[in-house]
């Protein structure tokens, strides 16, 4: 019995929905790199590019759990000598949540090209409305 390689024409891309609404912004995230990724397909293989469509809906409803919303920062550099930019998080969940959830989901995926393309399968929302009614999406229970 040989292993099984999938091929990239023969892979079939699902669309997916998941509501953040009172759930942890890790848990969530980590279940959106899962599907991202395609490791709940039975033909997983880290080598391919295998996952499906995300969309990731009520952002602003995701809770961070303990002291995070006022300890934890999200840092960047501008490129400038001394630009070190920071924000807190309870500001960024405020003004930005799906900036806050898509940066949790890139943290959990490879930073390889599979890793980059698998973002760009990614929808974050900050509310219910969302615009892939058209791509008929089912919801992702964990």
């Amino acid at each position: 019995m040989s292993t099984y390689m999938p091929k990239v024409e023969n892979i079939e891309r699902k669309w997916y929905i998941i509501d953040a609404t009172g759930k942890p912004l890790g848990r969530v995230a980590t279940q959106a790199a899962t599907i991202l990724r395609g490791k709940h397909k039975p033909i997983f293989a880290p080598h391919c590019d295998c996952g499906d469509h995300v969309i990731i809906i009520n952002c602003k409803d995701a809770v961070l759990t303990g002291k995070k919303l006022q300890n934890k920062y999200y840092r960047w550099h501008t490129g400038w000598i001394g630009h070190l930019k920071e924000i807190r998080y309870d500001k960024l969940m405020s003004q930005r949540p799906e900036k806050a959830m898509t940066l949790a989901v890139n943290g959990m995926l490879p930073n390889t090209t599979i890793g980059r393309k698998a973002m760009t399968r990614l929808r974050v929302y900050k509310d219910s409305q969302h615009k892939n009614q058209a791509q008929k999406p089912e919801e992702f229970k964990f």
